[in-house]
């Protein structure tokens, strides 16, 4: 039997048990392995802990990419733990791994991580790996880099079709991923 594929979600590291954001990540990470996938994490808590519980509730594997910079312990829901030095070593490291990512609602953190992602589907530095943002959260920021992007020629990114699908469920998300990976 092959190892699952990977999807990398990002979010906050805030929200907790019973908010809004958490269960609607803790729904992600079920839905995610229920189609299939192992899900990778940051590997803390918040919108990592909820994704990386649904999964392990739904018996899917689960991964946390942590960090020495941040003195944070993995949470309870991680399988396997991979620790790297720098948190620029666990973002490329999130990447790395995943076959598809979806990012959450989060802060800064997040919002690096789902440029870095757009950015490296935006210039092919990568291919084939499918990107969801969960939610309309990111649809402001969506728009607005896509009126520069769609504005101006290019001979790549989001002129030749959109690199990042706005899923309204996390059921959504994961019909998506499971689509673009087949």
């Amino acid at each position: 039997m092959s190892e699952p594929r990977i999807i990398t979600v990002f979010g906050s590291s805030r929200p907790q048990e019973g908010e809004a954001d958490y269960e609607e990540a803790r729904i992600l990470g079920r839905r995610l392995a229920e189609s299939g996938f192992a899900v990778c994490t940051g590997g803390y808590g918040g919108v990592m802990s909820a994704v990386s519980r649904g999964a392990k509730e739904a018996g899917g594997k689960t991964y946390g990419i942590t960090s020495e910079f941040f003195s944070v312990k993995v949470n309870p829901w991680v399988d396997r733990e991979v620790r790297v030095a720098t948190w620029q070593d666990r973002l490329f490291e999130l990447i790395r791994i995943a076959h598809g990512f979806v990012a959450c609602k989060g802060g800064t953190g997040t919002l690096v991580e789902l440029a870095v992602v757009w950015e490296m589907l935006n210039k092919s530095v990568m291919t084939g790996k499918p990107f969801a943002v969960l939610g309309d959260f990111w649809l402001p920021i969506l728009e607005r880099v896509r009126e520069v992007e769609l504005g101006h020629p290019a001979p790549w990114g989001e002129r030749n079709g959109r690199l990042v699908h706005l899923a309204a469920t996390p059921a959504d998300a994961a019909r998506h991923l499971k689509e673009k990976l087949e």
